[in-house]
């Protein structure tokens, strides 16, 4: 699409402090599309529509929202908290995008399935769109399959489920990788992950295309904790080492459960037969770039 065509296109983005909104505004700068960030806090119906009647958006993002500092066990103890922001925010949101006819792209998550006995892990059966979540160890995913749930019924949503975001900036603390190679132990098993740097572009094209419903946000595949950090030893840093623990033993250092799971990426692919798959986007996007910077996590 030629930057007339991005000329027509106004984005009002919430979530400026967040790292995929900040990344968003990146991204509008260097394709010449006209970007605002929204200053209305979500939960503020009047808030909202004053920034949509200020900017007069051709389409609205929603990058904010709570997932706890510096994890989601915040929540667990921060539970109204997090229904303010996640719940009443993102329906307060949607709810006035629909009233003015836009569509919204809303960041949201994959971590409200785990592998079962009909998506056994290593299996390749992964959790399609229309598959009803069975995670329900955390608030935060707890609260998030809510919202999907409800969002289902607003026809103007667009919902990315986003797993364990990557991007090529291995100094981010949120980065995936960055946490993982700082933990003193990591578990190792296969996820879907969502590589930043390849599938934020591809949000905005959604936008452009107005495509609405749920998609998985994921890069096709899965990857293991020793995979990827067997990749950074590779990459980065040579003299890398790491622990491994089972989930039980994970289990004693954190509050609540995390999910694990593999979602079927089909629905994005077909969209965007070009996206790699989660082994190739990592090298292509991640680790080649950081190759030559020698920039560590």
């Amino acid at each position: 699409m030629g930057a007339e065509a991005n000329a027509s296109f106004n984005f009002l983005i919430y979530g400026r402090t967040g790292w995929i909104g900040g990344l968003l505004g990146k991204l509008c700068e260097a394709q010449g599309i006209s970007y605002t960030y929204g200053s209305g806090r979500l939960q503020d119906r009047q808030s909202i529509v004053a920034d949509i009647e200020t900017v007069k958006p051709t389409h609205v993002f929603n990058a904010a929202g709570v997932t706890g500092r510096p994890n989601v066990d915040w929540c667990e103890s921060h539970k109204v908290e997090t229904i303010r922001t996640n719940v009443a925010g993102t329906l307060t949101l949607a709810d006035i995008c629909r009233e003015k006819g836009l569509v919204l792209i809303n960041y949201a998550t994959g971590c409200i399935f785990e592998y079962d006995s009909g998506h056994p892990l290593g299996s390749g059966v992964g959790f399609k769109e229309e598959d009803t979540p069975n995670f329900t160890g955390s608030f935060y995913s707890k609260t998030k399959a809510m919202v999907e749930e409800l969002l289902k019924n607003y026809e103007n949503v667009c919902t990315l489920r986003v797993r364990m975001p990557i991007s090529s900036d291995l100094s981010n603390p949120r980065n995936f990788i960055t946490k993982i190679a700082r933990y003193e132990k990591v578990v190792d098993i296969p996820n879907s992950m969502t590589i930043l740097d390849e599938l934020l572009p591809i949000s905005i094209d959604m936008a452009k295309r107005n495509l609405t419903g749920i998609y998985n946000f994921t890069n096709p595949g899965v990857v293991s904790h020793n995979e990827i950090l067997e990749m950074y030893r590779e990459y980065i840093d040579p003299s890398f080492t790491w622990k491994n623990f089972t989930l039980e033993e994970q289990a004693k250092v954190i509050v609540a459960p995390r999910s694990n799971n593999e979602l079927d990426a089909t629905k994005l692919k077909t969209e965007f037969p070009e996206m790699l798959s989660i082994k190739e986007s990592l090298i292509k996007f991640v680790f080649e770039p950081n190759k030559k910077t020698g920039v560590k996590a």
